[in-house]
């Protein structure tokens, strides 16, 4: 009895595990029919996607640096999804972090490179932290729906800085030449991240994004604080019951999520571009939920997964450029791993309550069965 329970709890685990590669493999799958419809050979153009992410030094490096903002924003995703709140403003959080980060760095540029570095990174962590604060207020306060709010944030913050990138924080160079580029002043090379590898961009911003996802495995499962952040995201009544302040604790988890999006936007702008530009999220900020949901909303599963995505990312650039697929196939083969990815993620969820439910039903029969007296069972009765 117990040993088929144990191997139906197995095989129902590995299931869920595996729907994810099922999600991307049936997405990829209809992007190879879409590229034969074009005329295209799908394998040789998905070989190119494959040698352009992972064939090469170059190749991995590249990778690795896409990675490192997708695991960045997913680690936030994880704690805002593990408390209850769904952060869909990694995006808005992640400019206002490489707002803060440039704006730091520019005006203390004369400070020594062990306090203005270390400076850059927080203040990009802080104006993500405060950017999801909003939300989280909000949601704690007046239980405001966080995605609408977080959405609509993410529009103010790509307002803002075109805003701040075509007159107050305009490179001084562009504008002496008159070309008005939307781009910052380069930052003081004291703040530029090391080089792990030369001739490549993987910055040791990567080492940091790890070292972060071990930390936030250990704050959500091995800390008091983590664990109060996981009951409210699982029971806000019964958290509420037992005495624990859910507005608070909701509130925090879109803080933490913003300021991780907030310092993947500080890595960005440290690490790879050295000055804040137009279009510097890249769309990691969705692209860091799908890769938090393929690893199963878990940190250290997030560190596999934003590797992958960040492969997928580098390679449909290469395939684009070297099979001269249309920009718009790679939009639509991407937007299909997105949203094949998320309603795998809902199946599960779905799935997961229906045995829940089915558990807690044949408890019930179990015991009424157990009480009810049959044929032949006498009952004793009282005098």
């Amino acid at each position: 009895m117990n040993s088929s329970i144990a191997k139906r709890f197995t095989a129902s685990w590995l299931f869920d595990l595996m729907l994810p590669v099922g999600a991307v493999l049936l997405a990829l799958l209809i992007g190879a029919v879409l590229l034969w419809l074009l005329g295209e050979n799908p394998l040789e153009a998905y070989w190119v996607m494959f040698s352009g992410a992972f064939g090469s030094v170059n190749g991995l490096a590249s990778t690795a640096v896409t990675a490192t903002p997708l695991l960045l924003v997913g680690l936030g995703i994880c704690i805002s999804f593990r408390g209850g709140v769904i952060n869909i403003g990694a995006e808005g959080q992640l400019i206002l972090g490489a707002l803060g980060a440039t704006a730091t760095a520019l005006a203390l540029s004369s400070w020594p490179r062990w306090a203005l570095l270390p400076l850059t990174l927080l203040a990009g962590a802080v104006a993500g932290g405060a950017w999801g604060g909003i939300a989280g207020v909000l949601k704690a306060r007046l239980n405001v729906n966080e995605i609408l709010s977080t959405v609509m944030l993410n529009a103010i913050a790509f307002q803002l800085m075109n805003f701040l990138l075509s007159g107050p924080m305009l490179d001084p160079a562009q504008v002496a030449a008159g070309t008005n580029i939307p781009q910052s002043d380069a930052l003081p090379q004291q703040v530029w991240l090391a080089r792990l590898i030369p001739r490549t961009l993987l910055h040791s911003g990567a080492i940091l994004a790890v070292v972060l996802a071990v930390l936030v495995y250990l704050l959500l499962w091995r800390t008091t604080l983590g664990y109060r952040i996981r009951a409210v995201g699982l029971n806000p009544s019964a958290a509420r019951y037992a005495g624990m302040n859910v507005p608070y604790f909701l509130s925090l988890s879109l803080i933490l999520s913003g300021a991780f999006a907030g310092l993947a936007g500080a890595v960005e702008v440290a690490g790879v571009h050295h000055r804040i530009m137009e279009g510097i999220s890249g769309g990691y900020g969705f692209s860091g939920i799908v890769a938090a949901l393929f690893g199963k909303l878990h940190p250290l599963g997030a560190i596999p997964a934003s590797f992958l995505f960040g492969g997928l990312l580098v390679g449909a650039d290469k395939m684009q450029r070297v099979v001269q697929v249309p920009s718009s196939l790679i939009g639509v083969i991407d937007g299909l791993v997105v949203m094949f990815v998320v309603a795998s993620d809902i199946f599960v969820r779905r799935r997961a309550r229906r045995r829940v439910s089915i558990g807690s039903e044949g408890s019930k029969t179990l015991a009424a069965a157990t009480l009810t007296p049959g044929k032949g069972d006498s009952v004793v009765t009282g005098s």
